[in-house]
């Protein structure tokens, strides 16, 4: 079983950047693709970001040009930098992370809170 930690939310105020950090127990380099994720209160679970192992971003209309996907395979991580914040942000953040070809095993983090302040 993999585990997905995450990491780097935080309180912070609008205008204000973060960046959000997912920590793999093994190596990540099978997984296509690893994803962000975010569930505000009230919501349904939306897709923020993903990213495919051959470099393909892929965002939600609200965060382009704001939010930046990226993945570090020595170091078994994902990370989602976060700028210019907005309290329209302000959610639970998920990893998410899907063996290549086998959308049967995709993993969840525990999530990571994020409040922006207006």
């Amino acid at each position: 079983q993999v585990q997905l930690v995450e990491s780097g939310g935080g309180l912070v105020q609008g205008g204000g950047s973060l960046r959000l950090s997912c920590a793999a127990s093994r190596n990540i380099f099978s997984f296509n693709p690893m994803a962000w994720y975010r569930q505000a209160p009230g919501k349904e679970r939306e897709l923020v970001a993903s990213l495919t192992r051959g470099g393909i971003t892929n965002y939600v209309d609200s965060v382009k040009g704001r939010f930046t996907i990226s993945r570090d395979n020595n170091k078994n991580t994902l990370y989602l930098q976060m700028n210019n914040l907005k309290p329209e942000d302000t959610a639970v953040y998920y990893c998410n992370a899907m063996e290549a070809g086998r959308p049967q095993y995709r993993y969840w983090g525990q999530g990571t809170q994020v409040t922006v302040s207006s």
